[in-house]
Formats: C-alpha cells, structure tokens, sequence
C-alpha cells in the first residue's frame, strides 16, 4: 500500500480512482471529488473541505478525520466504509451506501443524512439536523444521540440501545423497529408504522404511537404523553401513568392510572381492547364527546 503523508491537494478529482493508498496528515482543499471511485483507501487525520470528497468509492477507512461544511453530500453510493473518531461537520453526508460502521462521530449539522442506505452500525453517534436515516434498512444504533425532527421515515428492521431522540415525527412509516433503554420525546412519535417494540423507554409525546399496526411496549414510561395509540393495535406495560388515551384499535394497555379515556364507538370498537390501571384506583369514566374540546385545549399550550 503507498503511503502520503502531509500533503495539500487542490483541483477537481485528484486522487480521482485512486487504489490502495494510506492518506495520512493532508488536506483536500477546493476542488469537488478528490477521491470519487476510489478503492482501499484508509485515511488517517485528514481534513476534507470540499464537495463529493467519496462518491461510487469501496473500502473506505477514515480514523480522526475532519469533513468540513463544504465536504457537503461528501459520501453518496460508497461501499463497505468505516469512520471513527471523526467530525462531519458538511450536512448530506452518506446517500445510498451499504455497509457502513461509525464509532464516535459527531454531526453538528446533519441535515438530510443517511438517506437510503443499508447495514448501517452507529456506536456513540451524535447527530443534529432533520430527516435522519430517511429509508434505511437493517440500522443498529448504540448510544446514539439525535437532535432533530422527522428521523427514520420508513427505515426498516431498526435496533437501538441506550440512546436519545429529540425529534417530532420520528420513525414514522417504519416497520420492525426494536428499542431498548433509550429516551424519546416529540409529537406523533411513529405514525403509520408496523411491528414497532420499545423495551425499558421513557417516552413524551403528544399523540404518539397512533396508527401502528403492533405496538408493543414492556415495563416503559410514559410522561407528559396524551392522546396515545389512536387506531393502534397494542400490548403495552406502562410502569406510569398515562395522561390520555383515544380510540385504540385493540389489544391490552396496562398502565399505573389513566387521567383520560376517550372512546368514540362509531369509529372503534371498545370490546377489543382491554383497558387496565394497578394503582388500585377506579378506571376514568370514558368520555365520548369532550375529548375534542379537551385536545383543542392541549394543542393550544
């Protein structure tokens, strides 16, 4: 493998189809596509200031490296490539690239990231910025922290532990999404999704886990969470109470109290769903006309 150390690149494609280098101590200043289809390419403190840096690229190994914010839409349709100990400060990083591991990297600005990509593995991630992970498949999260709205929008089989989400609308149009010990809040959290699991979550939310088909939720906590699973099928264990709930579809909610019940039988049937509190208190008279009133008001603060 040939070595570059120190080096100061300027000028479109420059490494354009380059093989089997380690890149050590340079920068890639102006010039778009320094390294588009490259291949057995590690990089070790590199400084990437310019557009398209990996496209169509294969073997990729980047270790305390700096992408810059005009290192924008920098690795699109790249295979196999690993990145550790790095800033990406560009937004638009990694379109429609397979097989990609991150342990410890930052986004401040992660706007549109990690669009339709597949076998994705993110250890000690931190993202700002939304749209993350728009259509991706087969994602493993692990101490993961995002800042940003609309996340995983119809991404598939998705696993995450230990990590956070600050995010409106996320996971919406999902399916086979599994979460551990991790912390979610924001509005509508996973609308429209399919075989969705949340194992030992805290969860806030303001109508949240609507319109799933199989939601299921073990020894979780809801906080400050209200008008939940409405047209969902559920089995959910809540360890706390539940501000609201309107018109699930069916299945078995378990939760300490319920402050609200709002049931409207000419658009759900109340028999399929059983309804359960174990603070020994009595169930909450359900109230068919007053909820529209009552979430006019909550949408209101």
């Amino acid at each position: 493998m040939k070595e570059l150390t120190e080096q100061h690149y300027y000028g479109e494609r420059i490494l354009f189809s380059a093989k089997d280098l380690l890149i050590k101590n340079t920068v890639f200043d102006e010039g778009e596509s320094p390294l588009k289809h490259s291949e057995n390419i590690t990089c070790d403190t590199c400084l990437f200031k310019w557009k398209y840096p990996f496209w169509y690229a294969k073997n990729i190994f980047l270790t305390d490296c700096t992408l810059f914010e005009m290192a924008r839409a920098g690795i699109w349709y790249t295979d196999n490539i690993s990145v550790k100990d790095t800033l990406v400060e560009a937004p638009k990083e990694f379109r429609r690239c397979n097989h990609v591991e991150l342990d410890n990297v930052s986004f401040p600005k992660a706007e549109e990231t990690f669009w339709n990509c597949t076998d994705i593995t993110l250890k000690n991630v931190t993202a700002k910025g939304d749209y993350f992970g728009m259509g991706c498949t087969d994602v493993r999260l692990d101490h993961f922290d995002l800042y940003g709205n609309y996340c995983f929008d119809g991404a598939k089989n998705v696993e995450v532990h230990d990590s956070k989400f600050l995010s409106k609308d996320c996971f919406w149009n999902s399916e086979n999404v599994t979460i551990y010990d991790s912390f979610i809040s924001g509005e509508y959290l996973a609308w429209n999704s399919k075989n969705v699991t949340f194992v030992n979550c805290t969860i806030e939310s303001l109508q949240g886990l609507c319109y799933i088909e199989n939601l299921k939720m073990i020894n979780c906590r809801l906080i400050n969470t209200t008008l939940a699973f409405e047209y969902s099928t559920v089995d959910a264990e809540i360890t706390t109470k539940v501000d609201s709930i309107l018109n699930p579809s069916s299945g078995t909610i378990t939760a300490e109290h319920i402050d609200a019940l709002f049931i409207e039988k000419d658009h759900v049937d109340p028999g399929r769903t059983i309804i359960k509190v174990t603070d020994g208190s009595t169930m909450p008279a359900v109230q068919e006309t007053e909820w529209n009133h009552k979430t006019k008001n909550i949408l209101d603060t």
